[in-house]
């Protein structure tokens, strides 16, 4: 008996297992302990190297990639590490590097986080913190399905409680 197995491909649901790891070796997440990763393939929901690298695997594959910053979360970019001065920080009492705060900037709004405290000036990062990262992933295909209409239509896999 012949049992075909459903290729990744442009709205597929794909469940992924992963280990994701710095240059050192670090790991930087994981999906163990927390079940797979789910995501519609092709709607933009995961980063463009991995996406890639999925494309064509079946349920079952196994593989270890490397993704360069430029198809993964870009090169950090200097224009967005600032050093603004405390008062902007109005309600907050207690500021240490590591905090995240959500400011508005001429794009909306945006993640930044707090890099260095020195007196009265505070530096941010508004990069992302995996920005001019090289990640290396070992990916393991447990699931793969066609996506729903709906799923395609919003663009993002629909769980058994899922509203909007």
């Amino acid at each position: 008996m012949i049992t075909m197995s459903l290729m990744i491909g442009k709205n597929a649901v794909v469940g992924i297992n992963y280990t994701l790891t710095n240059d050192a070796g670090e790991v930087m997440d994981t999906s163990e302990g927390r079940g797979p990763l789910v995501y519609l393939h092709g709607a933009n929901n995961l980063i463009p190297g991995l996406e890639k690298q999925l494309e064509g695997k079946a349920e079952g594959a196994t593989f270890k990639t490397t993704i360069e910053p430029a198809e993964a979360y870009g090169e950090s970019n200097p224009e967005l590490v600032q050093t603004l001065p405390r008062e902007m920080f109005k309600g907050v009492d207690n500021i240490e590097p590591g905090m995240g705060f959500t400011a508005q900037g001429p794009q909306g709004q945006q993640h930044i986080v707090v890099t260095e405290v020195n007196g009265d000036e505070v530096t941010v990062d508004g990069n992302h913190p995996m920005a001019g990262k090289t990640l290396h992933f070992d990916v393991e295909v447990v699931s793969v399905r066609d996506a729903s209409e709906e799923e395609i239509a919003h663009g993002h896999v629909h769980d058994g409680d899922h509203a909007h």
